[in-house]
């Protein structure tokens, strides 16, 4: 994937935020000037013209007013009239990843090519180890791949001692784990909702800005400002070190953007955890071979599509997001709860969650700040309702959810843990094989992004500093089974 700093996320950004000030300002009544304050005239273009530019940047602003460009296009509607039917809408559009046409520059087949660095070597591991004999040597003694045998399986790659092979990928297409991404008879890209797994590797990847999803700030702005509805944040454990300031001046921040009331979906976690661990203690008094972890959205959903080999190995138990939704739903049964996280797969999550009205991202919630002129870190500082434990503050880390049920679970049966940093092709190889073949471990955690929730595709702060700051939150709070033995007192 692409690192956090790059050119598309910026520009990204700054879309995000012109069309959250153009609802708040008017209500999209001059939406129409956003590509051109995005791409003024005389400003560097990207593609052949500055209007091609302009007019992938209202492909993206009506992704963030809640569309899909890949259903809209050919439709001939202005940014106003997408913006109209976003503050008439009552439902929202299923979420899905989708292609931006115009902005998909086709990138030819994944392959390997030599590079002139070949020194047309005596060893010629390259040649060796090639399971297809796609690969000969010129008359200038320089390896060749013959791409009509290639089935680009990395052995040259991997073999040549010089680093003169080098993968030329389809970014998109390389960092899909379930091969969701495939080109069309015009060698644009094409994702399969079927199975795709919301996990935003493409999105990230993609070092066009092709990929997008529909946005559902303006439902919640327009909930917020609008209709006067309660709505309430349910912020994720991930959240700190998203934004400026403490989680303190958070919480006021988000008061001052319009939110009644704010809650820590970690409290959710710490039930998570609670009923992780008993289900755990179970499974393994019934005899089974291991048990993973549910709380990540994109792996129980490649867990059903991708690797149905591991189903039955996945834990019942619900997410943090659930729980704490459920409380909150609960006590306040008129409240419109917004789940605020780093993670696209939540939003498909919320859609069959009774408890989750809307899912927004770190970036989004940045943009409405932006955009409503709220200084995070001067905010007043306020306190959440209940605090959760550091079990529960733990899980956006890899190894985090593991941790915390091994806390629990530690004296009562045998509990030997397993982390699995990230999906990606291999690592579901290897959960299939753990599914029909067994593994020395019997908890295993998997994450889809590497470094766990802080490297989700919705954050805005660096995955390192996040964790980081994530640790200390952790210090600061009770431990969970302190708590529960001086409960059952």
């Amino acid at each position: 994937m692409l690192p956090q700093k790059n050119n598309v996320a910026p520009i990204r950004n700054q879309i995000i935020v012109k069309v959250a000030e153009s609802f708040i300002k008017d209500r999209f009544k001059n939406a129409d000037n956003i590509p051109l304050e995005i791409m003024p005239d005389g400003a560097m273009f990207y593609h052949k013209d500055i209007q091609t530019d302009r007019e992938i940047v209202k492909n993206i602003a009506l992704a963030v007013m809640g569309f899909s460009p890949a259903d809209e296009e050919g439709k001939n509607k202005s940014l106003n009239e997408y913006g109209q039917e976003a503050l008439k809408r009552e439902k929202l559009l299923p979420s899905k990843l989708s292609v931006i046409n115009l902005a998909c520059q086709a990138c030819m087949k994944q392959q390997h090519v030599v590079t002139n660095f070949c020194r047309g070597c005596i060893a010629r591991p390259c040649q060796m180890n090639c399971p297809k004999n796609a690969i000969s040597f010129t008359e200038q003694n320089r390896a060749h791949i013959n791409p009509d045998l290639c089935v680009n399986c990395g052995m040259c790659f991997n073999s040549c001692p010089y680093n003169a092979i080098i993968k030329v990928p389809v970014p998109c297409e390389d960092s899909c784990p379930v091969g969701a991404i495939t080109k069309d008879e015009f060698g644009k890209e094409h994702i399969d909702a079927a199975k795709c797994i919301s996990c935003g590797k493409c999105l990230r990847s993609c070092p066009f800005g092709a990929i997008v999803e529909p946005y559902q700030m303006i439902d919640v702005l327009k909930a917020i400002k609008d209709e006067g509805k309660k709505v309430a944040a349910l912020l994720a454990p991930s959240v700190v070190g998203q934004f400026a300031g403490t989680i303190n001046n958070l919480i006021g921040a988000l008061k001052k953007l319009g939110f009644v009331d704010v809650f820590e979906v970690a409290i959710g976690a710490d039930i998570t955890t609670k009923k992780e661990a008993a289900e755990f203690i179970e499974r393994m008094e019934k005899g089974e071979k291991f048990m993973t972890t549910s709380c990540c959205s994109a792996y129980f959903r490649a867990a059903e599509t991708a690797i149905p080999e591991i189903a039955h190995y996945v834990s019942d138990t619900h997410t943090p997001m659930y729980y704490a939704a459920e409380l909150v739903k609960k006590e306040h049964p008129d409240y419109v709860t917004v789940f605020v996280g780093p993670c696209y797969a939540k939003r498909v999550e919320a859609e069959n969650d009774p408890f989750v009205d809307y899912v927004l991202t770190y970036e989004e919630v940045d943009a409405m700040f932006k955009a409503d002129e709220i200084d995070v870190a001067a905010a007043e500082p306020l306190q959440f309702a209940e605090i959760s434990c550091a079990q529960g503050r733990q899980f956006p880390v890899t190894g985090g959810v593991a941790g915390a049920v091994k806390s629990l679970v530690e004296g009562k049966v045998e509990i030997r843990t397993e982390a699995i940093d990230g999906l990606n092709k291999e690592n579901l190889k290897l959960l299939k094989r753990y599914a029909l073949k067994g593994c020395d471990n019997n908890m295993i955690e998997v994450m889809c992004c590497e470094g766990g929730c802080v490297a989700g595709p919705g954050c805005v702060a660096l995955p390192r500093k996040a964790a980081v700051a994530v640790g200390n939150y952790v210090k600061t709070a009770p431990d969970l089974r302190q708590k529960l033995d001086e409960e059952s007192k």
